[in-house]
């Protein structure tokens, strides 16, 4: 995985979404957040979720769309359950994908992270295929961004969200990356 100036990632499926925005001058790309997505809920596959990212989402489509009628949201990347990559903002870009949010006492995350979300609920484990990609994702991400830390959205949201869930294996992760810098920071994320 190469990711180029542009900071769009060779080999991902890039879907531009519009739900996004130049980063804060100065701004410096430090933190990673990881968070899941299902759309209907508790359902996987199809293509709602790059419906949503993109606003072209039938809020009449799921009685569960009805909430989510004129919300504007995205992340930089979003893993299917096969593994399958899609980039939807450049790494550059500020997605927005953390809404209120507060890392070590700073605000408005989206400023300096990256987003990643998984397809899933919370309540389904997560697939070998998305550990793959996600560690070799991050292992990129890690090689072209000065990032030190890695959360989860319910760390820097922790009112709002529970995401990425009691699924997600943060030993699994760490693990994956224990060759590089951000072991430390993920490991550090370990119940």
């Amino acid at each position: 995985m190469h990711i180029n100036d542009d900071g769009l990632l060779a080999g991902a499926e890039f879907i531009a979404s519009p739900n996004c925005d130049e980063r804060p001058a100065g701004a410096i790309i430090s933190l990673l957040v990881i968070h899941y997505i299902s759309l209907p809920p508790d359902r996987f596959s199809g293509d709602d979720v790059i419906r949503f990212f993109t606003n072209r989402l039938d809020s009449h489509a799921h009685p569960a769309y009805d909430s989510l009628k004129g919300v504007k949201v995205s992340a930089h990347f979003f893993i299917r359950r096969d593994g399958r990559l899609i980039q939807f903002v450049p790494c550059n870009k500020r997605a927005w994908h953390a809404g209120v949010s507060n890392w070590q006492e700073r605000e408005r995350c989206n400023d300096f992270s990256l987003g990643i979300e998984l397809e899933g609920n919370g309540t389904v484990p997560f697939t070998e295929a998305q550990y793959a990609v996600l560690i070799t994702l991050t292992k990129c991400l890690c090689a072209h961004y000065p990032l030190e830390h890695i959360a989860g959205h319910s760390d820097i949201a922790p009112e709002r969200k529970t995401d990425p869930g009691p699924c997600f294996n943060w030993e699994k992760y760490a693990a994956g990356l224990s060759d590089t810098a951000l072991f430390s920071a993920a490991n550090h994320l370990i119940a």
